[in-house]
């Protein structure tokens, strides 16, 4: 559905659209699109009010109900202090991943168009009074083939790779005699998620690398395009390899459960179950869909292991990994801060090739006005995600 979102988005960046409503929702392109994304995004979270009922959270215990902001802060920072090792090591990847994503997701089309007014627009698009909008147009073409791919990546990959729960068969297949060594075959090389996440960051650094060197719009496009498929296990993987740890790490069985409740089973017992058992206390209102009741397993709230529900611990758990998502956007905006406090909004004198030349603020208007700043962004990106590609590979090893 992301994917769909994508396409609609940049598809509609490619229109006109200062020439079909006026300027009766803005002057520029910009302004318009704004409008459009603003509008659409109170549609959806009023659609999503509308239709998802909540559940009212009460506690089994009363300390639960006294936790401040500041207590629930500590106490989440706490967790993060404390994450299992291998939610750790997914959070790191998911951060330098993102200090590479962010300034393409953000700075991408402006790049794309840039790239096409530096080398390729002819004489009467560099003279466009909307400047900004013909680079968000061109740069959304590019978009547009990338949620193409990005779409078709997410229909067509969970088809190819192994997920982490079927890496081992639950099942002996028994296919057509005729096709069982096909069969096998394909499944026997199917690579698993991890293998292709790790393949991904290294096609999405070995695209951005590239991207000081482009000089015309095709290349440019081309890369955009293969930056499709990587960001489609960008949105999968990540959440997919949480949600298994969560799975471990809230089980019955798990080893952290088990030090602080040892009388967890994993199978039902086959002794006689007391009536006194089943005795049902009045006091206790029962649950209904509305209501959701935690009851926590009898731990101290300031143990360092996370104490809670497993409802609650995913919460805290995908909390975390969107903080490990969004931290890189500061890291990477205070990158492109003094990237562009260098490079723009005029090239130096020495990377231009003309003395005193005085350079245009939004777009360059020759082929001699140096690098590009968004270029020098993007490529830092690339060196950010092989540090993501190799924190992928360690993750395989870590227990």
């Amino acid at each position: 559905m992301a994917g769909i979102g994508h396409l609609i988005g940049y598809g509609i960046g490619t229109i006109d659209l200062v020439k079909i409503f006026g300027s009766s929702f803005g002057d520029t392109q910009f302004k318009q699109l704004i409008v459009i994304a603003a509008l659409a995004l109170l549609f959806a979270v009023a659609v999503t009010s509308y239709a998802v009922q909540e559940r009212i959270l009460i506690s089994a215990k009363d300390s639960d109900a006294k936790l401040g902001a500041t207590q629930m802060v500590m106490k989440i920072f706490n967790a993060t202090l404390h994450l299992p090792r291998r939610i750790q090591a997914i959070c790191w990847i998911q951060f330098w991943a993102w200090i590479g994503w962010f300034p393409f997701l953000f700075y991408s089309p402006t790049w794309v168009g840039e790239t096409y007014f530096r080398y390729s627009a002819p004489g009467t698009i560099k003279d466009s009074a909307d400047k900004l909008g013909e680079i968000g147009r061109i740069g959304s073409l590019a978009l547009v083939i990338f949620s193409v791919v990005t779409f078709s990546g997410s229909v067509i990959l969970p088809m190819v790779i192994k997920s982490p729960e079927t890496e081992k068969r639950p099942f002996t297949p028994r296919p057509l005699p005729v096709l069982a060594p096909f069969l096998n075959a394909i499944y026997k090389h199917k690579p698993d998620l991890l293998t292709a996440w790790l393949i991904s960051h290294l096609v999405f650094a070995a695209a951005m690398s590239l991207t000081p060197f482009v000089q015309s719009l095709s290349f440019a496009t081309i890369l955009i395009a293969m930056c499709g498929i990587p960001w489609a296990l960008a949105s999968w993987a990540p959440f997919t390899f949480i949600g298994v740890e969560i799975n471990r790490a809230t089980s019955p069985s798990s080893p952290s459960l088990l030090a602080h409740n040892p009388s967890s089973y994993n199978r039902l017992s086959t002794d006689p179950i007391p009536l006194s058992s089943l005795a049902v206390d009045i006091d206790s209102p029962p649950s209904s869909p509305q209501v959701l009741r935690l009851h926590h397993l009898d731990r101290d709230l300031d143990s360092p292991a996370l104490t809670a529900s497993t409802g609650e611990t995913a919460g805290i758990y995908l909390g975390i990994l969107n903080l490990f998502t969004t931290l890189p956007q500061f890291v990477g905006t205070f990158i492109s801060m003094i990237v562009f406090a260098i490079f723009e909004p005029g090239p130096h004198r020495e990377l231009a090739g003309q003395e005193g030349e005085v350079v245009n603020e939004v777009v360059g208007t020759g082929e001699g006005e140096g690098i590009n700043a968004i270029s020098v962004c993007l490529f830092i990106g690339a060196l950010s995600s092989l540090g993501a590609a190799y924190a992928t590979r360690r993750f395989k090893y870590v227990r």
